[in-house]
């Protein structure tokens, strides 16, 4: 099939690094792999902020006007595409293209991790909201990529078609175990305002409560840097910056947990990242977190908010080397077993083949 990719948050080729842009690329690779044609539709980024007024909605809509003008040429001239695949669209992100799009040409327009939300239809968020909600129940299909993302479909779209699509990364092959020696914690995470800069605040506030020595190197900078490490003693974090992916997996084959909160995750790549190089978690069991972080089997897991319990989490995996090696190999497996971009690619060739037969 001929595939119209589109991911109004943040776009494949955006210049800032971080877990959407991973994901819309990772879904743009399982898509070719399963023997696709994959176009970037357009890189409009569609995302209103917390401050967002009326004024800026009209002019994002007038933007995305012009832009499906431009496109509806493009295909009158070259044809169009097969179908619509629109990444990530929720209420802050609509997707404010493709609907009318599929709808003006006649294809599917699906959808990957859309989010639908009861307590954000007010205010301005309304309209953008019901875009979403409009979008997800004519859907050829929905792939929802965490158990609350798609009861969440279900409750506010009834009779949408959802389909269950695992958090992957691509890997044919698994990077060298990490070693697990010493008392390297690792962290991987951008610094951000909100949740991100939330879980740093968790996370210091947990390791001031581990008795004993420990070490934690972290990669990831961003615009909330400063603050985040002001939160730590000086000195006791090795703080390693933005690293690119050959110096992140070299960090994570240097420690013996990878430690991260998770406040607000959707699911966090960086999770699997970390256990296919070997490393057990601890974090919270919030949001997406449970749905790539087995309890008890590759990490552990603790209530959300708990700091003094993620402190004995991490405390137990810094004194029992015996634990994290079964943890750590359990998590290589389960990534392997479930996580990988060749069933992914299985699962989404079949939802979208299924879209296909629906509409003839």
């Amino acid at each position: 099939m001929r595939i119209a990719f589109y991911a109004p948050l943040k776009s494949p080729d955006h210049p800032v690094p971080s877990g959407d842009r991973l994901m819309a690329r990772l879904l743009i690779r399982a898509l070719e792999r399963a023997g696709h044609q994959v176009t970037l539709a357009s890189d409009l980024r569609a995302f209103m902020p917390d401050s967002g007024d009326r004024p800026a909605l009209a002019a994002l809509e007038a933007a995305a006007a012009s832009e499906r003008a431009r496109i509806a040429a493009l295909w009158v001239r070259r044809g169009a595409p097969d179908l619509w695949f629109c990444y990530h669209p929720y209420y802050k992100s609509p997707d404010l293209l493709g609907p009318v799009l599929a709808r003006d040409f006649g294809i599917p327009w699906v959808s990957a991790e859309a989010s639908l939300s009861r307590r954000r239809a007010q205010g301005i968020w309304t309209g953008t909201q019901s875009a979403v909600q409009t979008a997800v129940a004519g859907a050829g299909v929905n792939f929802g990529l965490t158990a609350r993302d798609r009861a969440g479909l279900a409750e506010r779209a009834p009779g949408a078609r959802i389909m269950p699509l695992a958090p992957f990364l691509d890997l044919d092959v698994l990077p060298p175990a990490a070693a697990l020696a010493g008392d390297r914690l690792v962290t991987v995470a951008m610094m951000r305002p909100g949740d991100k800069t939330d879980s740093y605040r968790a996370l210091a506030a947990a390791l001031a409560q581990v008795p004993g020595a420990w070490h934690l190197s972290v990669a990831g900078d961003g615009p909330a840097g400063a603050g985040v490490r002001a939160l730590f003693p000086p000195g006791a974090v090795d703080w390693r910056g933005a690293l690119p992916p050959e110096g992140v997996a070299n960090l994570l084959a240097s420690g013996v947990a990878y430690i991260w909160p998770g406040c607000g995750e959707a699911y966090g790549l960086a999770y699997l990242e970390a256990q296919a190089a070997g490393l057990p978690v601890a974090a919270y069991a919030t949001a997406g977190v449970p749905e790539v972080v087995a309890d008890g089997e590759t990490g552990l897991l603790v209530s959300d908010g708990d700091t003094a319990a993620l402190a004995r989490a991490i405390a137990k995996l810094l004194a029992d080397p015996g634990l994290r090696r079964q943890m750590g190999t359990a998590a290589r497996a389960r990534v392997m077993a479930h996580h990988g971009i060749g069933a992914a690619a299985r699962q989404l060739d079949a939802g979208l083949r299924r879209a296909m037969e629906m509409r003839e």
